[in-house]
């Protein structure tokens, strides 16, 4: 297919609360995905940094600061910022530029260091934001919109706190066999019930932390990866981020125009594929129960049909379709311009038959969802 790009090499620095500059963590995945590429850096046509806002001024041109760490050698740079979404915004910028002839193989890097407690806007007056409006009129955190979010899931699916929990559960024991993610413990259902309240109904183990990590992924032209001897690599088939074309009647934080679900049409459209034919998904569990939310948009089951579809074991590994195998941000936390891209790794290794015990069988399609602020709805799909 014309509009697909090869996935030549993935690489990750781990998850965790490492006390250093993200410019570090972005470099050491940088590095690990040229190595695994078997490329080097001197034959990257261009970088694309997914943008850290709150690292200082280097932050707001990552791509730029990337290609200074990596070392000056004449790159296109881009920067891309779309909250949560600027990962899967900078993998789709990237394709962009392979498919339209502007370079033939493309590093696309995130990373943070991201401060302590729940994330909250930067100082400085700006009533024509919604994300500092939230905050400011509403006192609205990120807790608070996954306490209301759970709530609504409660009051009109019937979801339980016990549903709830099964999720963090489930993604803790993924992520316990995955050597980057920062929280490698099982955890139970009892756990879960006994930690702090947060924002009620949701206790501290269902909504995630907040991380340093980074990661990274060198994309190309389906011509240049033959030529480099790729004869099979994993491809990027189709990536959607799209605003709604409508609001939904569902008042969503920070911005009620946003339609977290509309990006998937164009998605599964692009690739010419349905849910049906995914083997596994990665999606953007902020809390245990915006893990269900995800289930119900990518049409994994209907609506209100997504405690059913955890209950009954079909998004668990060795399920029909296993959801969030790297152990997902319960496992990792958020570092945001890293963890959409993180998710491509996954999948990559997911379809190369790499992801060792988290390996989910005849693995061929894969798809990643998260959303950003301001009506960002994102997704990649990935094909072998």
């Amino acid at each position: 297919m014309s509009g697909e790009v090869a996935v030549l090499g993935v690489g990750m620095h781990p998850w965790g609360k490492w006390g250093r500059g993200f410019v570090e963590y972005g470099v050491a995945a940088a590095r690990a995905a040229l190595a695994d590429a078997g490329l080097e850096w001197r034959e990257i046509g261009s970088v694309v940094g997914a943008d850290t806002v709150r690292g200082g001024y280097p932050g707001y041109v990552s791509g730029a600061t990337f290609a200074k760490a990596l070392g000056w050698q004449g790159a296109r740079v881009t920067s891309v910022y779309a909250a949560c979404a600027s990962g899967a915004q900078a993998v789709n910028t990237a394709r962009g530029q392979i498919l339209s002839g502007l370079a033939d193989v493309v590093l696309v890097v995130g990373a943070d260091a991201a401060p302590k407690g729940f994330f909250r806007p930067a100082g400085g007056d700006r009533p024509d934001d919604p994300d500092w409006l939230r905050f400011r009129i509403l006192g609205a955190t990120n807790p608070t919109y996954f306490g209301l979010y759970a709530r609504r899931r409660m009051a009109v699916h019937g979801d339980t706190l016990e549903d709830f929990a099964q999720v963090k559960v489930k993604n803790s024991a993924l992520g316990t066999l995955n050597p980057y993610a920062r929280y490698r413990k099982s955890v139970t259902a009892e756990e879960v019930a006994a930690s702090a309240v947060v924002a009620d109904p949701l206790r501290l183990l269902d909504i995630c932390a907040t991380s340093d990590g980074g990661a990274a992924v060198v994309l190309s032209s389906m011509g240049f990866a033959r030529r480099h001897g790729a004869v099979d690599p994993v491809r990027i088939r189709a990536v959607s981020t799209v605003t709604p074309r409508y609001p939904t009647t569902v008042p969503d934080l920070p911005d009620i125009a946003t339609d977290s679900a509309v990006y998937k049409r164009q998605a599964y459209e692009e690739a010419g594929i349905g849910p049906e034919d995914l083997a596994l998904a990665e999606v953007y569990d902020l809390s245990t129960a915006l893990e269900l939310q995800w289930y119900e948009d990518l049409g994994l089951c209907g609506e209100g049909e997504g405690a059913k579809l955890l209950r009954d074991g079909t998004t668990a590994l060795g399920g029909r379709i296993p959801v969030n195998t790297s152990g997902g941000l319960a496992s990792f936390g958020e570092a945001v311009p890293a963890q959409a891209i993180a998710q491509v790794c996954e999948v990559t290794w997911q379809l190369r038959g790499a992801a060792g015990d988290r390996q989910v069988e005849r693995a061929r399609v894969g798809i990643t969802a998260n959303q950003g602020l301001f009506g960002h709805g994102s997704a990649v799909i990935a094909v072998r």
